[in-house]
């Protein structure tokens, strides 16, 4: 508000920037009125103006209630005066009946929508957007917003499933010049292990691990922190089963890097005669099912329903379709009887996995008669790992599933086991994991997806021995937000899950765990640029 005095003390003006009033002029005759009585004018006028400029401004107020406009609507949201109900309460229930009237209609096709909150505001000013306009562009902005992230989101996951399902170019790197070496060093073609110790790898006093993988730097680091951890490195024998491409390539490696005081086998799966087609379902599977393949490789988004699916159960799905469900080499712990004849326990590890501490107690642990001492993995506050029971895995509108299961049974984890093969050949595990792959495969694969975990949970059901979940911590695969200082403490970390460490996409506060054992001053290491992954 502004009050100018005219030069000739003839007229006082009073103009207001709100738009409430906008000219008042009081003119006054320089004849009959003293300086004096003019000045007490302009204090009277002073002290009531104010009070006019409110009666104006709720006259006005008045007068906008029945303007349809967004800009009346915010109008109407200052408090009443002098008396009068504050009615905000009543504008904003108006404003809920409008959103929800909106909510309930069709949004209408080819509706222009603004590129920006910015742009709706200019819109909203230029058109004088009714408060129904508004909620509807609202809500159409927000559903194409909503679109937007869910396909970005699918999108983040289907390429971090192809990342996980490849091979670094380091890694191939690797196994190519190590294949090559093999070929061409005697010392990489020396026996593993020497002659001399050939006894030792059927020596049950010795603590035995079996790794199955077709990863060399994953096989190394496995190794490596076992034998770091250990208080007994020369009690330790690994024996490391992979496929026969990648057969020559480990081999050199440990050939060339031994472990010492530590005992390293290699061999390939097509050492053993008896892993035939014949014999292993997997294999068949592989080859005479139609969809298998196609499964495995095809296209994932091809009649997928993205509009009904969350992204994690989305995630679920592509996990489930990891082609290393259908390598022999995840499936053949199922067989370890019939590989080590002569062994009486063993410890299986994943090649995903970090040993942090002495694993010799293991052996010393009382399975009380069952076969697989493991970690269960219903008992745990997270969503992700550790709170599955078997309803996370099978499919109980399955009516043998259904028939045979309890959904409410406690899953256990693959990764670190540790098998009491005498009481497990006493048992018909590996026919009843033979018998649920088959029924699963008749079925279209709808008892459950194609993997390992699933049909060995029914396999060794009634087998298994709970072991404290120190001994395996899980899940540095799947999350970022896994506890540090309980990773630090337990025995074995597995990095279960896409994010794997050697990958691009694996997490970088959870992977120095994992690089502190790799040897990055191998020269076949440093000239296939590992250190860069």
């Amino acid at each position: 508000m502004q009050l100018h005095v005219s030069p000739s003390m003839r007229s006082l003006t009073i103009s207001s920037n709100n738009g409430f009033i906008d000219l008042m002029k009081i003119k006054v005759a320089a004849r009959h009125i003293s300086y004096r009585t003019l000045f007490h004018t302009i204090l009277i006028l002073a002290f009531l103006l104010p009070f006019v400029f409110i009666l104006t401004a709720i006259v006005t107020l008045e007068g906008v209630n029945k303007c349809s406009s967004f800009d009346c609507l915010g109008r109407r949201l200052g408090p009443r005066l002098l008396g009068r109900v504050d009615d905000s309460g009543r504008l904003v229930k108006d404003f809920y009946k409008i959103l929800n009237q909106v909510n309930a209609e069709e949004i209408p096709d080819g509706i222009k929508l603004p590129d920006s909150f910015n742009q709706l505001v200019s819109e909203m000013k230029n058109n004088q957007y009714d408060a129904k306009t508004f909620a509807l562009m609202l809500r159409a902005m927000m559903e194409k917003l909503e679109r937007e992230i869910r396909e970005s989101k699918f999108s983040e996951l289907m390429n971090k499933h192809f990342a996980a399902s490849s091979i670094p170019k380091g890694l191939y790197c690797l196994s190519l010049r190590l294949t090559d070496e093999y070929s061409s060093n005697a010392h990489a073609r020396r026996q593993l292990p020497s002659p001399e110790l050939l006894p030792v790898l059927s020596n049950n006093s010795y603590h035995h691990f079996i790794l199955s993988t077709d990863n060399i730097l994953a096989a190394s680091v496995v190794v490596n922190s076992a034998v770091q951890s250990s208080l007994r490195p020369e009690k330790i024998v690994f024996h490391i089963i992979t496929d026969k491409k990648t057969y020559a390539g480990m081999h050199a490696w440990f050939a060339l890097n031994p472990v010492s005081p530590a005992i390293v086998e290699v061999k390939g799966v097509h050492q053993f005669d008896w892993l035939t087609r014949e014999n292993v379902p997997v294999l068949e599977a592989v080859e005479n099912h139609h969809g298998i393949r196609n499964y495995y490789h095809g296209n994932h988004l091809a009649g997928a329903n993205l509009s009904n699916t969350t992204p994690r159960t989305f995630a679920s799905k592509l996990q489930a379709r990891s082609p290393k469900y259908i390598s022999l080499l995840n499936h053949l712990r199922i067989y370890l009887p019939e590989l080590f004849p002569n062994l009486d326990k063993v410890v299986f590890l994943d090649d995903d996995v970090v040993i942090q501490r002495d694993l010799s107690p293991l052996w010393e642990i009382d399975l009380w008669g069952k076969v697989n001492g493991a970690v269960e993995t219903c008992k745990g506050e997270d969503e992700w790992v550790m709170s599955k029971h078997f309803r996370n895995y099978f499919n109980f509108s399955h009516p043998l599933i259904a028939k045979h299961l309890d959904p409410d049974e406690c899953a256990w984890a693959y990764g670190m086991n540790i098998f009491d093969l005498r009481t497990w050949r006493k048992t018909n595990i590996r026919e009843t994991y033979h018998y649920w792959l088959k029924e699963n495969l008749k079925s279209n694969l709808t008892m459950w997806k194609l993997g390992t975990l699933p049909p060995a949970l029914i396999a060794f059901k009634g087998h298994i021995h709970p072991i404290d979940p120190s001994w395996h911590m899980l899940g540095l695969g799947y999350q970022t937000k896994t506890n540090i200082e309980k990773a630090k403490r337990a025995a074995v970390i597995h990095y279960n899950g896409q994010s794997k460490p050697w990958l691009q996409i694996g997490f970088e506060h959870l992977r120095p765990f994992w690089t502190k054992y790799v040897n990055y001053s191998n020269d076949f290491v440093r000239n296939c640029h590992i250190l860069e992954l």
